[in-house]
């Protein structure tokens, strides 16, 4: 716009022009305007010929869900990549890889899961040369345990050692892993797009998005076993009262840190000098130690022990401690209780300053000994109005979709703890989606948890359909699986009409037997092969439609 002196004196000019005079002043200022303006240059963009091998490593199918997120990132950028499970990943395509993508969880004390073990050991025991090898590695863990994302660190230890270029910076990633996971898939996608030249890994960190975990205390306000009589299990319904503001949403779950027994500390002490400080035992693992635990034992007794997982008191009882190993030795080879977490069994729309649990009593036989679960002991036993701190750990990979939206929910045994919290939540805020439950136990008269509420849920209409297999209760055992095989039209239908998925649970077999009876129900129902049922599966898995809370 002209200032108003200078457009009166270009209106006193323009009238003294002709028309072609006009027309020519017209281009002219045009020209010059032109050579002011900054011609961008357009970036030709080039084919990324490289193609990524994504390995993951998982528990509980955080791992694989990354990878699969990151695949589609890449295919999204025209760059082709490759996922596999670490199982079936054959390590002697190692040292042919151009660009190697890892995404690894932690479990127990440092280690990689399960389905890693002989991709992590082939690799440490390697000694092929991947000098022409980039790669990068994602840490998934719980800041809450001591060896925060150490497998993931470990891998990337291995490939540093065989001379594997790295082309970002290791990454660990909290429990609240989404954002942090996605600045370093776009940190990482930069350097492949620009692989081939010289890449100077990040020194720190992208920095996590997990909050600091807020520590409550609370108090037993009321403890149940939820069996019957003649019940081969004892499963205790907890409730856990504060005057703290609590804040925690379904799908999320509780961590406490349990205390040695005190019977068992003063029996590994007569091993040792009664004087020495038995107290500072309380807090360290002593329980079910690892074989990498057991090794270092090995070395500090001189002994060979054969065991692969076995108690501190065990050990001492088993194995000869030599007179010279001190009580300060030992303890420096025990790591710190890590933190046990079980799913929150109530919502607080329907339980106000509570936070419930729902505990089984782990008992099993070691060497005809019967030895109980370190927490689940713990827990049972506590007695009404004592005190107890816990956190509270979210899940947001075990979500409630939007109100309107139906779900499956599958929760054999304690599996059915979060789902009390579902069905709570919506019967207190009045959700509109249908919910339909598999629960599933030994015994109807005496293992059916919850029951009064669930039967309460079905006759509101809170629970659109309720179906049930208890194991034990006729000559052949049927399981939760069996029944959705029985209802595979009504399943296959609730699925494509939009419900989602939920599983908690056992892991093996359960979630595993489970999830392969989905899959042939799909296949069957929808005329498709077991491959392609697998890749529907997968697609609800990706976009957040098949979740699940599986130990």
């Amino acid at each position: 716009m002209l200032a108003e002196n200078k457009l009166t004196v270009l209106k006193d000019l323009v009238k003294q022009y002709s028309r072609d005079e006009i027309i020519w002043t017209k281009g002219y200022l045009a020209g010059i305007l032109a050579q002011t303006e900054i011609t961008p240059t357009l970036e030709i963009p080039t084919t990324v010929v490289i193609k990524p091998t994504i390995v993951y490593g998982t528990e509980t199918g955080n791992s694989k869900k990354l990878a699969s997120q990151l695949q589609a990132l890449l295919k999204k950028n025209k760059i082709q990549s490759k996922a596999v499970d670490a199982f079936q990943y054959p390590i002697e395509k190692l040292e042919n890889e151009a660009f190697l993508i890892v995404i690894m969880s932690t479990q127990g004390e440092g280690d990689p899961p399960q389905n890693a073990i002989k991709f992590f050991d082939n690799l440490s025991n390697s000694s092929v040369n991947l000098s022409k090898t980039q790669f990068a590695v994602l840490g998934l863990g719980d800041s809450s345990y001591p060896l925060f994302c150490r497998a993931g660190e470990a891998i990337d230890e291995q490939l540093k050692r065989l001379g594997a270029q790295p082309a970002v910076a290791f990454q660990k990633a909290d429990v609240d892993y989404v954002q942090t996971a996605e600045l370093w898939f776009n940190e990482l996608l930069a350097a492949i797009q620009h692989s081939g030249k010289t890449v100077i890994p990040q020194k720190k960190n992208i920095e996590s998005t997990a909050t600091a975990k807020k520590t409550y205390t609370g108090i037993i306000s009321h403890k149940v076993v939820l069996n019957d009589m003649g019940s081969n299990k004892t499963t205790y319904h907890i409730e856990i009262a504060t005057e703290e503001e609590l804040s925690y949403e379904p799908g999320d779950a509780i961590g406490f840190y349990p205390k040695n027994n005190k019977d068992e500390i003063a029996e590994i002490i007569l091993f040792f000098d009664e004087n020495c400080e038995k107290e500072r035992l309380f807090d360290k693992n002593i329980r079910g130690l690892s074989e990498k635990s057991l090794d270092t034992f090995s070395k500090l007794f001189g002994i060979e022990i054969t065991e692969e997982k076995a108690d501190l008191l065990d050990i001492l009882k088993k194995y000869t401690k030599p007179e010279v190993v001190s009580f300060d030795e030992v303890l420096t080879l025990l790591h710190p209780i890590a933190p046990r977490l079980y799913s929150i069994s109530s919502a607080l729309e329907a339980h106000e300053g509570e936070v419930h649990v729902t505990v089984n009593l782990n008992a099993f036989q070691v060497d005809g000994i019967i030895k109980t679960g370190l927490c689940s002991q713990f827990l049972a036993d506590l007695e009404k109005d004592t005190k107890i701190e816990f956190y509270i750990h979210k899940n947001q990979n075990f979500k409630l979709p939007e109100d309107d939206k139906d779900i499956i929910l599958i929760g054999p045994g304690t599996g059915i703890a979060p789902f009390r919290s579902f069905l709570a939540h919506r019967d207190a805020t009045g959700a509109e989606g249908k919910n339909w439950l598999f629960f599933g136990e030994q015994h109807f008269v005496s293992d059916f948890y919850y029951q009064t509420e669930i039967q309460e849920w079905l006759s509101t209409g809170v629970l659109t359909q309720l179906d049930t297999a208890f194991s034990r209760d006729q000559k052949e055992k049927i399981y939760v699986q069996d029944r959705i095989r029985q209802k595979a039209g009504e399943f296959n239908e609730w699925l494509e009409n939009g419900a989602s998925i939920y599983i908690c649970g056992q892991k093996n077999p359960m979630s595993s037997d489970v999830e392969q009876t989905i899959i042939e129900v799909i296949s069957t129902e929808r005329n498709i092969s077991i491959e392609e049922a697998k890749q529907v599966l997968d697609d609800l898995e990706t976009t957040g439609k098949y979740q699940k809370d599986v130990y």
